[in-house]
C-alpha cells in the first residue's frame, strides 16, 4: 500500500510540472529514427541514397528537437553522412547506450521537479534526446531542452579510435563517463530554460549565465557538479581570478566556454567555474535564499548595469566592476596605423598589394578578423592572402587588390587579441584610391 501511495504522489508531482501526459515531454522518438537510418546508410556506398535514407528516416521524421538541435548547432544532413561513415566504430560503441535514454525519464522529472522547490516560477519545458553530430551534449533553445545523445549517453567504453585531432578531447570526455551524469545535466539544461537569454554579449555575462544553470541545478538537486573546472577553479582561485579579471569584457569567450584552445591552466570550461563562484557566493551572501535564486536566474545577464552589481554583491571580484571595465579599457592594444599609407588618405596607390598593420602590443598570432565597414560589402577592402605575423608578433601583413578611384572600407575587429588575451579596439580602415 505504502508503494501505491508512494507513487501515486510521485505521477502527481510530475503532472503538477509536465502536464497529464509525462510522454509528451519527454521525447526519444529521434534515437529510433537515428539508428533505422543508420541501418540503411551503412548498407549502401551509393551517396546519393545515404542522403535520401537521412532524410527520409531520421530528418522528415524528425521532433522539433531535432529541428531545434540542427538549428543551434547548425547540422546539415552533409554533418551526419560524414559521422556515420567516418566513425562506424564510434557509432557501434554507443547504440545500446543511446536505446538506454527512455530509462532516465522518471529521474529526471523527479529532479526537475525538485527546482520547483527553491524556484516557484518554474516553466515547464519538454526534454528531448536526440542526435547530433559530435558537436554538443546538451544545449537548449526556445524553451526546449536538447540532449545530445551521442555525446551525452557515452562511457569509458566508447570508441574513439577513428577520431582526427580536431575531436581527439573527446576521449577524456567519454573516460568521465558522461551516461552517468545525463540526468543532473538534464536539470542545467532544464534551468537555461527559465533564463532570460543563454546567449551571452560578453565572456562575463556567458560564464554567469552557465555557472547560474550549474549552481542552481546543484542547489535543487543536492548533487556535486560534475564540472572538472569548478574544482580546479577553487584550488586555483587566485590566478584564475586575475586572469579572467583581465579578458572577462571581451565580446568572444576564448579558451573559457567551450573550446580546447591551449592555455596555462591546462584546463577547459574554467568559466563554468568563474560564473558558478560568483552564483554560490551571491546566494551565500543573501539572507533569503528563495530570492536569490529567483535572482540568479531571473538576472538579464547582457543588461550591465544589473551584471555588475549583481557580481560586485557576490564579492566574487577584487575590486568593483566598473574600475575593472575602466582598467580594461585602459589595456586594451590599438592600431597605430598602416605601413603602406595613411590612414583615411584619399590619395592611396592602387598599385599597392600589400597592407600592413601596426598594432600597439604583441598580438597573439593565432587570431584574426575583420568586418565590413560602415559602406557595406560594394566598398569592401579585399584580403587576397594572409602573409604573416611579424617575429615580434606587433604587426601584421595580408596582400590586398586595389583599383584606382575607389572608397574602401574594412574594420580590423575585436577578435584579434594581445598575448594576455585582451581584445583590440576595433580600428576602421577607410581610404580612397587616386586615378591612374
Amino acid at each position: 500500500m505504502r508503494t501505491i501511495i508512494s507513487t501515486f504522489l510521485l505521477l502527481f508531482a510530475f503532472s503538477s510540472l509536465f502536464g497529464q501526459d509525462t510522454g509528451q515531454n519527454f521525447v526519444t522518438s529521434d534515437i529510433d529514427n537515428f539508428w533505422t537510418a543508420y541501418d540503411k546508410i551503412r548498407s549502401t556506398n551509393d551517396s546519393t541514397l545515404q542522403y535520401q535514407y537521412l532524410n527520409k528516416l531520421f530528418i522528415e521524421k524528425g521532433s522539433p528537437g531535432l529541428k531545434a538541435i540542427m538549428e543551434a548547432r547548425e547540422y546539415t544532413s552533409k554533418s551526419y553522412v560524414d559521422a556515420i561513415n567516418h566513425y562506424p566504430l564510434f557509432w557501434n560503441s554507443i547504440r545500446t547506450n543511446t536505446l538506454k535514454a527512455k530509462g532516465f525519464a522518471g529521474e529526471i522529472e523527479l529532479e526537475v521537479n525538485k527546482i520547483k522547490n527553491i524556484y516557484l516560477g518554474l516553466k515547464p519545458a519538454k526534454i528531448y534526446f536526440t542526435v547530433g553530430a559530435l558537436m554538443t551534449n546538451g544545449t537548449t533553445l526556445d524553451g526546449k531542452v536538447l540532449i545530445g545523445s551521442e555525446l551525452a549517453l557515452t562511457d569509458k567504453n566508447t570508441n574513439t579510435s577513428e577520431f582526427p585531432k580536431n575531436i581527439s578531447h573527446l576521449r577524456r570526455f567519454f573516460d568521465t563517463e558522461p551516461i552517468k551524469g545525463v540526468v543532473f545535466l538534464n536539470i542545467h539544461e532544464y534551468v537555461h530554460t527559465q533564463q532570460k537569454t543563454t546567449i551571452g554579449n560578453t565572456l562575463l555575462a556567458q560564464s554567469v549565465l552557465e555557472g547560474a544553470a550549474e549552481f542552481v541545478a546543484v542547489t535543487a538537486t543536492g548533487k556535486q557538479s560534475e564540472t572538472p573546472a569548478i574544482a580546479y577553479g577553487k584550488q586555483h582561485f587566485d590566478r584564475v581570478r586575475e586572469v579572467f579579471s583581465k579578458q572577462m569584457f571581451n565580446l568572444f569567450t576564448g579558451f573559457w566556454l567551450y573550446s580546447s584552445a591551449e592555455n596555462e591552466f591546462k584546463n577547459r570550461d574554467l568559466g563554468y567555474y568563474v560564473g558558478y563562484d560568483i552564483c554560490e557566493k551571491y546566494y551565500q551572501n543573501a539572507k533569503d535564499k528563495k530570492q536569490a535564486i529567483k535572482e540568479i536566474i531571473e538576472l538579464d545577464y547582457n543588461n550591465n548595469a544589473e551584471l555588475y552589481k549583481f557580481a560586485d554583491k557576490s564579492g566574487y571580484f577584487a575590486l568593483p566592476l566598473k574600475k575593472l571595465k575602466k582598467q580594461f579599457d585602459n589595456s586594451r592594444p590599438t592600431v597605430l596605423g598602416i605601413s603602406q599609407f595613411k590612414n583615411q588618405d584619399k590619395t592611396v596607390d592602387p598599385a599597392i598589394t600589400q597592407l600592413t598593420i601596426q598594432f600597439s602590443a604583441k598580438m597573439d598570432k593565432r587570431f584574426r578578423n575583420f568586418k565590413l565597414g560602415p559602406l557595406g560589402e560594394t566598398n569592401v577592402l579585399l584580403i587576397k592572402k594572409f602573409v604573416g605575423f611579424s617575429e615580434d608578433g606587433k604587426s601584421v601583413t595580408f596582400e590586398i587588390e586595389l583599383k584606382p578611384n575607389q572608397h574602401y572600407q574594412l574594420i580590423v575587429d575585436d577578435k584579434f587579441r594581445d598575448e594576455s588575451g585582451v581584445s583590440l579596439k576595433p580600428y576602421l580602415i577607410d581610404i580612397v584610391t587616386a586615378n591612374n
